[in-house]
C-alpha cells in the first residue's frame, strides 16, 4: 500500500501570520511530501508494504533507522497539521478536568508547552499526551514519535527550524506563542482522548 500526502484540514492561509502559506508550501508541500515518498520507496516490495503507518513505525524502530525516520516523520506531520486550527477550539469537559488536575488551568498548560518547546535543544517535538488516565508534556528528539510509545498523544507542536524559520527566523518562542496562543485544536485533542487509542494516519 502506497501512502499519500493527506489533505490539510484547512486552507494554507488559515493560520497566517502564525504560519504563512509560504511555510506550508515548504513544510507541508516539500518536507512532508518527501518523508512520504521516501517511506513509500523503502516499503515497496517488502513485508511492510501492506502495513499501516503505525505498524511500520513500530516494526522499524531499532531495526531500520532510515525507514523509521521517514515513517515517524510522516506520521508526526500528519498529526501536527490536525493539532492546529484556524481558531482555537475548546477542550471537552473531560479534557478540561484532566488539564486542571494536571496543570491547574488551560493557560498554565499552554505556558508549560511553550516553555518546554522553547527550551527543547535542537530539533524535535513537544506533545500533550495521556497515559493511565494522566496528562503529561512529553518531548521527542529529531524524528522520534509517540505513535508507538505507550502514550496516547493528544496534540503536538513541531519545533524543527523549518516549522517556523520563514515566518519567525530564529525566534522559536515567537512561533510557539503564536501557535499555542491561538491555534491549538482542542477538539482534535478531545477526540484523541475520548477514543483512547493512538490516532491513525488517514490514507
Amino acid at each position: 500500500m502506497a501512502f499519500t500526502l493527506l489533505a490539510l484540514p484547512y486552507a494554507d492561509t488559515a493560520l497566517d501570520p502564525a504560519i504563512s502559506a509560504q511555510t506550508f508550501s515548504f513544510h507541508y508541500g516539500k518536507h512532508h511530501q518527501a518523508y512520504i515518498d521516501k517511506m513509500n520507496a523503502a516499503i515497496d516490495g517488502t513485508d511492510h508494504a501492506d502495513k499501516s503507518m503505525e505498524e511500520i513505525v513500530a516494526a522499524s524502530r531499532g531495526s531500520n533507522q532510515g525507514l523509521f525516520n521517514n515513517a515517524a516523520q510522516s506520521w508526526n506531520h500528519g498529526f501536527y497539521w490536525h493539532s492546529l486550527a484556524p481558531s482555537e477550539t475548546a477542550p471537552s469537559a473531560e479534557l478540561t478536568d484532566m488539564i486542571n488536575d494536571a496543570f491547574g488551568s488551560v493557560d498554565e498548560l499552554k505556558k508549560q508547552l511553550a516553555d518546554r518547546g522553547a527550551g527543547h535543544f535542537a530539533s524535535g517535538w513537544v506533545w500533550l499526551a495521556e497515559k493511565d488516565g494522566k496528562l503529561s508534556i512529553e518531548e521527542t528528539h529529531d524524528g522520534d514519535t509517540l505513535a508507538d510509545s505507550g502514550f496516547n498523544p493528544l496534540l503536538t507542536v513541531d519545533v524543527w527550524e523549518h516549522a517556523y524559520y520563514l515566518d519567525h527566523q530564529n525566534a522559536r518562542p515567537a512561533y510557539l506563542s503564536a501557535v499555542i496562543g491561538g491555534h491549538l485544536n482542542w477538539s482534535f485533542a478531545s477526540e484523541n482522548l475520548a477514543r483512547g487509542s493512538v490516532w491513525v494516519y488517514p490514507n
